[in-house]
C-alpha cells in the first residue's frame, strides 16, 4: 500500500510530510531529523550531519554558525544536497537544490525557543575553527553566562538557519532482491515533474 501511495502523490512535499511523520513516530529512529548535508566549495564535496528543525513547500531548514565551515561554503555556493536514511523503514530522501538564509524573524524566533544552555553554545563555539587547548570552549561558556546572568539571550549576528530549496526530490524504499522503488521528482517552472527510476 505504501508503494502505491508513492506513486499516487503529485506533490514531494505531500510524500515527504508522510514519512517524516512515519519516522518521527517510529520509536526505533532514534533522530528521524537527521540528515547529511553536502556542500562543495571550489570542486571539493564536504558533508556532515545537520538536524532538520522545519520543513513546509518552501524547503528544508536548520541552524548553525555563519562562520561555520558549512556555512562559508554555502555562501562561496549556494547549492546543496540533503540526504535522510530511515533504517528502519528502509527508507531514503535525497533532496539537491539551491539555498537561501532564512528571515532575521525566523532565526530569531527559533532561537528564542532554544533552551538557555544551547543559546549560550551559540555564543560561546568559534564553530570550526582550531581551539586553544581542552578547556576553551568551557571558559568561554562561563565568560557568556556571566555576561548574560539574569538577561534574556539575544541572538548572536554570526548565528541564523539555512534553508534548501529543493529543485529534485528523490524518494527510495527497500524491497526484496534489491528490486527497490525510486520516484524522483524534478521542479520545472515551479511545476513538480514525477518519474519512476531503476534502482
Amino acid at each position: 500500500a505504501m508503494t502505491d501511495m508513492m506513486h499516487d502523490i503529485q506533490d514531494p512535499h505531500s510524500l515527504f510530510k508522510q514519512w517524516f511523520d512515519q519516522a518521527c513516530d517510529d520509536e526505533r529512529i532514534k533522530e528521524p531529523t537527521a540528515m547529511c548535508l553536502a556542500t562543495a566549495q571550489d570542486h571539493q564535496p564536504s558533508a556532515r550531519m545537520v538536524l532538520l528543525k522545519a520543513h513546509d513547500a518552501k524547503g528544508f531548514v536548520f541552524y548553525t554558525n555563519l562562520e561555520s565551515r558549512k556555512s562559508q561554503e554555502l555562501i562561496a555556493n549556494a547549492q546543496a544536497a540533503l540526504c535522510f536514511y530511515w533504517a528502519a523503514l528502509d527508507r531514503q530522501v535525497r533532496i539537491v537544490g539551491t539555498v537561501e538564509e532564512v528571515a532575521t524573524s525566523e532565526a530569531d524566533a527559533y532561537f528564542a525557543s532554544r533552551v538557555r544552555g544551547k543559546q549560550i553554545g551559540a555564543w560561546a563555539s568559534h564553530q570550526s575553527r582550531p581551539m586553544e587547548d581542552a578547556d576553551g570552549l568551557q571558559r568561554r561558556v562561563h565568560q557568556f553566562e556571566e555576561k548574560f546572568e539574569g538577561e534574556k539571550i539575544p541572538r548572536p549576528p554570526h548565528w541564523s538557519g539555512w534553508r534548501v530549496v529543493p529543485q529534485e526530490m528523490e524518494f527510495w524504499e527497500q524491497k526484496e532482491y534489491r528490486l527497490h522503488d525510486r520516484v524522483r521528482f524534478m521542479r520545472n517552472n515551479g511545476q513538480w515533474a514525477r518519474e519512476r527510476l531503476y534502482p
